[in-house]
């Protein structure tokens, strides 16, 4: 990443590419963090959006059910999206839909024991994974690197563009910063 920012220093001294040197990094570190959970989730035959459904409804405790829209709101997809996870995870036997008995708009998810098998084993190994890529930090670098992002989340956020265009940025053919 320093060579790239020093090659625009080069190529275009007048343009601040300070914001390449953290979300550069954030990028490739978070291709890295995908390469090394991605064999994780297939070791247990499902991927990170369906893990992310299963321990939604781990955390909740003590029935493990949340509604469609509750599931939708906490794993930040929309109910469609969230639609297709559910159907896979149902037909998987993970998890099971019912509506309530007093308004049938209203649907619940719950995790099966099977379901709930599955995402307990996934978790120790996955959590496992995530303390082993964080190895070279203490406990105080890992508490300020998280504050931090969190910053950085609130103010990406925050931020407001005049063109609000995707992909700005992004070379996706090579997916990698330019």
């Amino acid at each position: 990443m320093d060579a790239i920012v020093a090659h625009w220093a080069v190529a275009r001294p007048e343009l601040d590419v300070s914001g390449l040197k953290v979300f550069g990094r954030l990028h490739r570190s978070f291709l890295v963090y995908k390469s090394r959970i991605a064999p994780t989730f297939e070791e247990h035959g499902i991927n990170d959006s369906g893990f992310d459904v299963l321990a939604c409804l781990r955390r909740a405790v003590p029935h493990h059910r949340l509604t469609a829209g509750e599931l939708a709101d906490q794993t930040l997809v929309t109910t469609g999206g969230l639609s297709l996870r559910v159907n896979r995870l149902e037909q998987a036997g993970l998890v099971t839909r019912s509506k309530d008995s007093q308004d049938a708009r209203v649907v619940y998810v719950e995790l099966t024991p099977a379901g709930a098998a599955l995402v307990d084993s996934v978790a120790d190994a996955h959590f496992a994974k995530l303390r082993a890529m964080l190895g070279d930090l203490d406990t105080d670098e890992r508490e300020t690197l998280a504050r931090l992002l969190a910053r950085l989340e609130h103010s990406a956020r925050a931020a407001e563009f005049e063109d609000s265009g995707t992909g700005v940025g992004v070379d996706s053919d090579a997916d990698r910063p330019v």
